[in-house]
């Protein structure tokens, strides 16, 4: 049997390290644990939680990784190794790989956690179920933010500047308003949860949480709810539509918070038909993912290994 792999989940509120056999797409796991991130007490504070994490997996597993991956909630600056684009602001501007290898004494891998979820997904997740034969998968995160990872013959693919598959911040319309990238109208900003609670809060003249709103849509007991709906499956259907057009993937997976939502699949995919360049025919297969909350860790390590 090949050597346990190991990936390390690095969220915003906690770190989960998984320790695991893979055969093919059958995984084992051996140890996995994890601890909060507590990033309100800083980035030294981030690097010293990961290392406990690790250690106590080392010693509780007896092993000593030869390679750890990280699914981090941003990506690497290839030109400077610098961290970006962290909703975890205190990671920005950090040397993070650095820091992470000279805490662990272990080289390591750093990849965005959608493009993690994505080759997770693609390889050991809901893919090779439904579409064995997939050579291009697109990974969609739809939940607190919007993101995207494109994985092409089983690798990722990050661009010239880390930032590939970057849908989130891709221009969807005016308005989504000002985005913290500094753009105006990003996905991210129209049809992400939060995105969605302002939105209904904005025109109901009261707050709910994306669990009400969608529970009152289903309900057809609250015009507002239904009206932010529509608009997230007309939305959605513009947005992913860029995606098809441009790079037409075997296979695209939902996930994310929103990505439960069942009506996106029919009336979400459906609104695909009024943007798609293909005479209004739509064959992509849109998938829920398999893996749970462990895609990222998963994706993490086979990235890493």
């Amino acid at each position: 049997m090949a050597d346990p792999i190991w990936g390390v989940d690095l969220g915003g509120t906690k770190i989960e390290v998984s320790v695991f056999h893979l055969d093919g797409t059958k995984v084992e796991i051996i140890d996995r644990r994890r601890v909060p991130t507590e990033a309100d007490q800083g980035y030294p504070h981030i690097i010293a939680q990961i290392n406990k994490v690790v250690s106590e997996a080392k010693e509780a597993t007896g092993l000593t990784p030869a390679h750890i991956g990280f699914s981090t909630p941003g990506t690497t600056e290839p030109s400077t190794g610098l961290m970006k684009n962290c909703n975890t602001v205190v990671m920005n501007g950090q040397p993070m790989k650095q820091d992470i290898e000279a805490a662990l004494r272990t080289p390591v891998t750093l990849t965005n956690d959608a493009n993690c979820f994505a080759v997770a997904e693609a390889k050991i997740g809901i893919v090779p179920d439904v579409v064995p034969d997939a050579e291009v998968v697109f990974g969609v995160i739809m939940g607190s933010g919007c993101g995207g990872g494109v994985v092409v013959n089983g690798k990722v693919i990050t661009g010239l500047h880390g930032i590939g598959g970057e849908w989130g911040h891709n221009f969807l319309d005016e308005s989504g308003g000002d985005c913290y990238c500094g753009c105006i109208g990003c996905v991210e900003n129209v049809i992400s949860g939060p995105a969605l609670q302002r939105y209904y809060a904005k025109h109901a003249g009261e707050e709910k949480v994306m669990k009400a709103i969608v529970n009152a849509y289903r309900e057809g007991s609250d015009p507002i709810a239904t009206h932010t709906m529509e608009r997230l499956f007309q939305m959605f259907g513009k947005a992913i539509s860029v995606i098809i057009n441009f790079l037409d993937p075997d296979a695209i997976v939902l996930g994310g918070g929103l990505g439960n939502i069942d009506e996106l699949y029919t009336h979400g995919v459906k609104e695909v038909e009024n943007h798609i360049f293909n005479k209004r025919v739509v064959r992509t297969p849109f998938l829920k993912p398999k893996l749970g909350d462990s895609a990222g860790v998963f994706g993490a390590a086979l990235i890493g290994a």
